[in-house]
């Protein structure tokens, strides 16, 4: 007791009864917080889920477990309040380290609530399509609140904020020449937010296909994407935002394009039926779009020449457009065998050539 009087100089010896009432408002503070409070909390989500007011509802669920730990505090400093006869709520040595304790608590309920939306940001948007700015700001909501966390708890102290910002001010400078990279991709991410060339799901690929995969979170500084082959890549954010990239996604068709070669000996009256019956089959096709089909002989080689295939399929489902694809070849191959259309077999510089 004498090594605490430096603190509380008015404190006194406690008794046996003291330290066991003490104790034993420290059981009944826990029972009261687990049977009781953690009850009602429960009770009141359910209420406001089955009223359809899902955001308060999950706001008051993170906030429970602050909710008990700041009654569990509260009553703890009641208890040694008793025990050394002297009180912690308002004593000038004690008071700031409990208004630090709630302030703590405070702030780590508004911190649970965002980390919550962070991991399930689609709870969060009321919109059909998610929002790819919600993961990224929560994150740094995260930051802002743990930032604010501590200068208001630091203010209770007397802390000289002044002189502590002129540090870090001159001492971020600094550093910032340390981390071009690293702030280069912050940056890049801000802009992949601001932009919003696409959102968590979705299918994308850069023009020189290095990337290409679905799009499964995004941070501060890289963005996770899961490969065809479900691998998991961590992309920097200033990589993607220095690329053109493609929304796969976002398609509403998809184009099919087929080069068939056939004999040069065919006749041209043969050639132009076969011609003419492929597209009406593309046409008739009702996963097909009727607005934009080519089938035309393109090139002329010396022992063939090559047909040019191509539609597109009103779908962005690969798995349709793969089917409407094999439906068209079976039809092609159907009427080359009606018109006795030959086929030819190019020979490696005419492939070379057509791939051009």
């Amino acid at each position: 007791m004498d090594s605490l009087k430096w603190i509380l100089p008015n404190i006194s010896a406690p008794t046996w009864m003291d330290v066991i009432i003490a104790i034993a408002i420290c059981v009944v503070g826990w029972l009261f917080q687990q049977l009781v409070i953690k009850k009602i909390i429960n009770l009141i989500v359910a209420f406001l889920r089955n009223r359809q007011r899902e955001f308060q509802a999950i706001v008051l669920e993170q906030f429970n477990k602050a909710i008990r730990y700041a009654f569990m505090s509260a009553v703890i400093v009641l208890s040694l309040t008793i025990l050394l006869e002297e009180n912690l709520f308002t004593n000038a040595v004690t008071k700031n380290f409990v208004l630090s304790i709630i302030v703590f608590f405070a702030f780590k309920g508004v911190y649970d609530v965002l980390h919550f939306y962070t991991k399930q940001p689609l709870q969060l948007n009321s919109e059909e399509e998610p929002n790819v700015l919600l993961p990224f700001f929560l994150r740094v909501g995260k930051v802002l609140i743990m930032i604010a966390a501590m200068f208001t708890i630091a203010s209770f102290w007397n802390f000289n904020l002044n002189g502590f910002l002129t540090g870090i001010g001159l001492t971020g400078v600094a550093i910032a020449f340390g981390i071009r990279d690293t702030l280069a991709h912050v940056f890049g991410g801000m802009s992949v937010a601001l932009d919003n060339p696409f959102q968590i799901g979705d299918w994308i690929a850069t023009e020189d296909q290095k990337i290409d995969g679905t799009i499964e979170d995004i941070n501060l500084r890289s963005t996770l994407i899961q490969t065809g082959d479900k691998g998991l890549v961590y992309v920097p954010n200033s990589y993607l935002v220095n690329r053109p990239i493609y929304n796969l996604s976002r398609r509403e068709k998809r184009k099919c394009e087929q080069f068939l070669f056939v004999a040069a000996e065919n006749k041209e009256e043969k050639l132009r039926s076969a011609l003419s019956a492929i597209q009406k089959e593309i046409y008739l096709h009702t996963a097909t779009e009727k607005e934009l089909i080519h089938v035309f002989i393109d090139e002329f080689y010396p022992t063939s020449y090559r047909i040019l295939v191509r539609f597109y399929v009103a779908t962005n489902d690969t798995a349709v457009m793969l089917s409407t694809k094999q439906d068209i070849l079976f039809a092609i191959r159907q009427i080359f065998e009606e018109l006795n259309i030959e086929l030819a077999a190019p020979t490696e510089d005419e492939w070379l050539h057509s791939k051009k």
